[in-house]
């Protein structure tokens, strides 16, 4: 029988001490922090990440993350260093070696690399002692405080804990470089995020259904059909939306439509959306008029239409 009180007490008993540790890490965070981030805003290279056994997959992920936040950055593994991966490190590189105990044997050839060509080294441990931290020019330090098992052995706490000491890397790079939403969509153009961090502009259609104002409805009518839309735009003759025509404006003005001109039939100053806005904005503009397309015009020039988002649109990249 499954024993779920006890899985449960297990699984918070995890999470409350990795908290802990995190809080101790934050407090204990110093001027050698502020120096990491500078020595790799210094750097005319790449970042080089190393770690091996689990140490090497949180150095991975800390070498995406911040490759994706403006530093560029790649992961070598040490072992593959002394087989010829070393030629991967070169001057103006940073490197930032990771290892809980400080005494990875498989790192020893990399920092000794550092060492003969001048390449700076940071270092990341729960050692102060250790060989790593002692050839580090600059050392960041997480508390050693044990694994979330009880028994030291399997890793928890500490690689939680450098995961979180990266993480706090790359965000503290991100913010001085001013790193905006408009740059981190241009590493993330797939997915998900590649889609909430679209632009009105990187969605909208140019082909547009619009019209002359003074078009007749029986023309309009047939640019709306073709461009399968359901609105038309009026535009005046620099091509500036003055009105638009959707299915509502065609059902109150049935009476006598195909006599009528675009300029008795359409409604005049119709919600707009700039193209450099999110698509996201755009999206909840939609939803909450219960509408399903906006023109697109710079907000501050009033110059000629751009382009036109439907929901559609939004819907297709994962968005809605």
């Amino acid at each position: 029988m499954i024993d779920t009180v006890s899985f449960l007490n297990t699984a918070r008993q995890v999470i409350t001490d990795e908290a802990r540790a995190l809080d101790t890490l934050a407090e204990g965070l110093d001027e050698r922090f502020a120096q990491a981030v500078d020595l790799i805003l210094q750097a005319t290279g790449r970042i080089i990440v190393s770690g091996i056994g689990k140490s090497g997959h949180i150095g991975h992920k800390i070498a995406a993350t911040l490759a994706s936040t403006g530093t560029p950055a790649y992961f070598v593994h040490p072992a593959e260093a002394s087989h010829g991966d070393l030629g991967m490190v070169s001057k103006g590189d940073v490197v930032l070696a990771i290892s809980n105990s400080g005494e990875a044997p498989e790192l020893v050839n990399l920092l000794a690399f550092t060492r003969r060509f001048g390449i700076p080294l940071i270092g990341l441990s729960s050692k102060p002692e250790s060989t790593l931290m002692k050839q580090a020019d600059v050392h960041l330090l997480i508390p050693s405080m044990g694994e979330a098992c009880g028994f030291g052995m399997v890793p928890s706490i500490s690689t939680t804990l450098t995961l979180a000491m990266g993480d706090a890397l790359a965000i503290a790079l991100m913010k001085y470089r001013d790193f905006k939403p408009e740059d981190f969509r241009a590493y993330h153009p797939g997915g998900k995020l590649g889609a909430q961090l679209s632009t009105v502009r990187d969605l909208m259609h140019e082909d547009l259904p619009v019209v002359p104002a003074g078009t007749p409805m029986s023309e309009a009518l047939l640019v709306m059909s073709q461009k399968s839309f359901g609105v038309v735009g009026v535009t005046d003759d620099a091509g500036c939306l003055l009105g638009i025509i959707t299915d509502g404006d065609l059902r109150r003005n049935m009476e006598g439509l195909l006599g009528k001109s675009t300029q008795e039939v359409m409604t005049r100053n119709p919600l707009t959306i700039a193209p450099n806005a999110m698509a996201e904005e755009a999206v909840a503009i939609m939803n909450d008029r219960k509408i399903t397309s906006l023109f697109v015009v710079e907000p501050e020039a009033q110059g000629p239409v751009q382009g036109l988002l439907h929901i559609h649109d939004c819907l297709r990249v994962g968005l809605g």
